[in-house]
């Protein structure tokens, strides 16, 4: 079984079209990320200085976009961190199982969409840090 790292998780430029209309970003199942999108959730109205996320999952993967504004995205895998800081709203961070994730530094008006691999399932969840390490010491034993 594959243990994943922040090194599997990366930034994934989304079709931008362009006219002088408008752009359009447009998202396809299957074919702009390698999952069918199962739910998709919005961040928004977060007060300075408050975080979102700190939790893990055990299956879902996920698409993490700033649709408007700026924040960044820490992800760590145990042993190694890596900090991306999102503000196009043609780009994503694809994060992969396994994962710890915190949200920060939102900029006033930011949006941050997400499209899931998953239903809500609570039992996906690792909301714990030091459970969180265990599992991942545990998936290594394997």
């Amino acid at each position: 079984m594959k243990i994943n790292s922040v090194y599997d998780c990366s930034i994934i430029e989304i079709n931008k079209h362009q006219n002088e209309k408008g752009n359009i970003t447009v998202i396809e199942n299957g074919l702009t990320v390698d999952f069918d999108v199962n739910r998709i959730y919005y961040l928004y109205d977060v007060p300075g200085g408050e975080s979102r996320g700190g939790h893990a999952h055990k299956e879902l993967k996920q698409l993490i976009i700033a649709a408007s504004g700026s924040f960044n995205v820490v992800l760590d895998d145990g042993r190694t961190k890596r900090t991306f800081t999102l503000n196009r709203p043609y780009q994503g961070l694809l994060v992969v199982p396994g994962i710890w994730r915190e949200l920060n530094d939102f900029s006033s008006g930011s949006v941050c969409l997400v499209l899931a691999s998953e239903h809500y399932s609570e039992s996906d969840y690792l909301r714990d840090y030091t459970e969180f390490l265990i599992y991942k010491t545990d998936k290594t034993q394997l």
